[in-house]
């Protein structure tokens, strides 16, 4: 006589593992698309050497803040690096720091001002925007408070391809000087999370109608 299994996983636990599987399956697809998306939309539009860039006349400085756990924070600096060649090669003639200031114990443009003005960029020629919260805040904004339709964009390439992307869904002509990247554990833990911020900006885009969290009076930009 041949032995019988004496028990079999049950249906609906067969049907979950199917459903998980198709789930797992459809979150890579979405994730690889997210990602081809935004590098396909800044394709050509990103630029290494300062002498490729053209001349545009405002240029964004994406935020964050100067020190993480009482160390400098690299991002911050290759990010101030950046905006001060471009200024130096005259390739600029207005720069936007746009980032968090949610309380009076941490702002992001005011450090970031400070350090371009350290670098000899005129203060009157650096304009602070305290609601960039985000990358989609900073991009809206850029158009809606500061009304610009043209922009270059200056941050790490990751960082970079996404802003365009809102950009171009934003109807804004922008384009990206790349910083220096952080080839540390925290780059990777950047990177890592980037991931996630490039799903939620399709869906910030295509299905949640997002808007920055916060607008405001227009900003006359100097020049």
């Amino acid at each position: 006589m041949t032995a019988q299994p004496t028990s079999q996983l049950p249906n609906w636990l067969k049907r979950l593992g199917r459903i998980a599987l198709v789930l797992a399956v459809v979150g890579c697809g979405v994730v690889g698309y997210a990602n081809i998306t935004a590098v396909w939309a800044s394709r050509g539009r990103l630029f290494d050497e300062v002498e490729a860039m053209p001349k545009t006349r405002v240029g964004l400085v994406f935020g964050t803040t100067d020190r993480v756990n009482g160390l400098e924070n690299l991002y911050f600096r290759y990010r101030i690096d950046a905006a001060a060649k471009l200024w130096q090669a005259g390739k600029l003639d207005t720069l936007i720091v746009s980032g968090d200031n949610s309380s009076k114990y941490y702002n992001e443009p005011g450090k970031m001002k400070q350090a371009l003005i350290e670098r000899g960029i005129p203060a009157e020629r650096i304009v602070c925007d305290y609601a960039g919260l985000r990358t989609f805040d900073s991009v809206v904004r850029a158009k809606e408070i500061f009304g610009l339709d043209s922009i270059v964009f200056i941050s790490q390439r990751f960082q970079n391809e996404r802003a365009i992307y809102l950009a171009q869904a934003n109807g804004i002509h922008a384009i990206g000087f790349n910083a220096r990247s952080v080839e540390t554990h925290a780059g990777l833990k950047t990177r890592l999370r980037e991931v996630a911020a490039r799903v939620l900006m399709l869906l910030d885009v295509h299905i949640l109608g997002t808007r920055p969290h916060f607008l405001g009076d227009k900003i006359r930009l100097p020049g």
